[in-house]
């Protein structure tokens, strides 16, 4: 039994692998189980390692440390690359509105959290901690737990906090658009509703019928036009073509035109007439319209692609073909000459057979290559992470240097290059499934270490008189900031249920109450609003954990 003892109980570092693996294991496993429709996914983990540390298990501290640290060092860089390519997208036009509202809930709840350190008397690193539980937000505990080790104070004590608040945080959000809805929604908010979308593309037939662009060139009419285009198709004397730029139009010309649906009216100006054939329902039979011509969707593989302008490229001219639209992480997008390609965008190619095989020698179309992550970046990116981290930024009237810490750092590192590595040639691709299983790995460790390391006295705070007091101030953090910023986007600013309720789950950086609502309201607005406040809320939390203490504990 000498071997299971060293296995399981004697600290080394097998010991520690040993452990932790255990916990992650059993905690991933008990996460699938759902309660009233609602599961707690990985961060069951934490509470594994809770029960973990109760039950007399631990490992050496330093292996903790280490363990802890690097698991919080790649889950956040992970999740930075993610939201970085729609992270300053996610500001434009409607955007705003949903991201002013979510800095709300992060704002309104940062507020009562100062509010009730003062009013309670629970210290202020405790109050962090029940403020992340409360929004199921552990990469802010871990800069919590960061910045309180930086200024020499114990940081145990947030994760407490945090672990007695968690599973109020999952809940209290559902609740709170439960009683939203019971109060303020009727049936005829659920229904479904057409929603505007900047990205969304919009098919339109034009003939040429405005003397001003008689023989002009495609060319020299696209920078005569506001509105961006494509012309997808060109009919002239009963035959079908593609487009070039150098392309002239004549008087009668019938042209297909990929846009935005609001454009179509200028262009409607712009060419002349528009016709009344509706080119967007899904059952076009596009071989029989298009007898010489093939559709097809070409992935861009190529790394020397990546961070160039499609137009540069010169396809069109090139190979006689047209790209009307990009995917881009299940978003279309406007292939127009400025759109930079990134590793992975997919290319809607129209053309003849000879000119579309051309096409993806160019573009790769190397599927497999795209399954093979690029770690020298991740590496890098981790690399910079820790550097910005180390930091320090003096602020008048705080003694201490703030420093972006192991959470701060690697996340504006992952979302910098996420936006913006294209843009120098850096590949920062990596497939979804990549992306979740360091993302997944990376928080497994952490929070295994986390609740192990909070295990040994959890149950003792949470049987004491304080414990049901963070319980309740936990629910208070979580409820009063949803359901007051959903009255206002709900009631005042006439923003649709679907929409608020995916931007309040979003706020919350709460994934499950996200699954609960896409159950229960038939529209894709909520996952929308969720991925478009998301990457904000999150870097927001991460960053405001660790000025409020720094700040306030000065």
């Amino acid at each position: 039994m000498e071997w299971l003892y060293s296995l399981f109980i004697e600290h080394s570092a097998l010991q520690a692998v040993v452990v932790l693996s255990l916990i992650s294991a059993i905690g991933l496993g008990l996460g699938r189980v759902h309660f009233w429709g609602v599961s707690l996914g990985v961060t069951f983990v934490f509470f594994a390692g809770i029960l973990a540390g109760h039950l007399g298990l631990s490992v050496d501290p330093q292996m903790l440390n280490y363990a802890e640290s690097f698991g919080l060092v790649i889950f956040v860089y992970s999740l930075g690359l993610q939201v970085g390519p729609g992270f300053f997208s996610s500001f434009r036009k409607g955007g705003v509105t949903l991201n002013m509202l979510a800095m709300g809930v992060v704002l309104l709840g940062t507020l009562l959290t100062v509010v009730a350190s003062y009013a309670t008397g629970v210290s202020l690193p405790d109050m962090v901690g029940i403020l992340c539980g409360a929004t199921t937000n552990t990469p802010a505990l871990g800069a919590a737990q960061q910045t309180l080790k930086q200024m020499g104070m114990d940081s145990s004590t947030p994760a407490l906090g945090c672990a007695l608040a968690y599973p109020m945080g999952v809940v209290g959000v559902i609740l709170a658009v439960l009683l939203i809805r019971k109060v303020l929604v009727r049936k005829e908010d659920l229904e479904i509703k057409e929603k505007d979308d900047a990205n969304k593309t919009y098919i339109a037939a034009f003939q040429v019928h405005n003397p001003a662009i008689f023989n002009k060139s495609i060319k020299d009419i696209a920078r005569m036009s506001y509105p961006k285009f494509v012309i997808s198709r060109l009919w002239r004397d009963g035959h079908v073509s593609i487009p070039t730029s150098d392309k002239i139009l004549k008087e009668g010309d019938r042209l297909l035109v990929v846009t935005a649906e609001k454009d179509a009216l200028a262009l409607t100006v712009l060419f002349g007439e528009q016709e009344n054939t509706d080119w967007n329902k899904e059952d076009i039979d596009w071989n029989a319209i298009d007898s010489e011509l093939i559709s097809q969707r070409i992935v861009v593989t190529r790394p020397e692609l990546n961070g160039k302008k499609l137009g540069s490229l010169r396809l069109r001219n090139h190979y006689g073909i047209n790209i009307s639209r990009v995917y881009r992480s299940g978003v279309q997008l406007l292939a127009t000459p400025g759109l930079v390609l990134q590793l992975g965008d997919r290319l809607t190619v129209v053309g003849e057979a000879a000119a579309i095989q051309n096409v993806e020698k160019v573009l790769g179309n190397a599927v497999k290559s795209l399954k093979e992550p690029n770690l020298v970046v991740v590496f890098i990116g981790i690399v910079l992470g820790l550097a910005l981290g180390a930091i320090p930024f003096s602020f008048p009237g705080v003694s201490t240097p703030v420093k972006l810490g192991l959470a701060g750092g690697p996340i504006i590192v992952g979302i910098l290059l996420g936006t913006f590595g294209p843009r120098i040639h850096m590949i920062t691709y990596t497939t979804r499934s990549a992306n979740l299983m360091l993302r997944a790995l990376g928080l497994s460790m952490y929070l295994a270490c986390l609740g192990l390391d909070a295990g040994a006295h959890f149950f003792d705070t949470v049987f004491r008189p304080e414990g049901l007091l963070w319980i309740a101030l936990g629910a208070g953090l979580t409820i009063v900031p949803t359901v007051l910023v959903g009255f206002v986007a709900f009631k005042m600013m006439k923003i649709d249920f679907g929409t608020v309720s995916g931007m309040l789950c979003g706020s919350m950086a709460n994934p499950m109450a996200l699954n609960y609502v896409n159950d229960t309201i038939p529209s894709d607005n909520p996952s929308v609003a969720y991925a478009t406040v998301y990457p904000l809320c999150m870097f927001l939390r991460v960053i405001i954990a660790q000025v409020l203490l720094m700040f306030l504990l000065n």
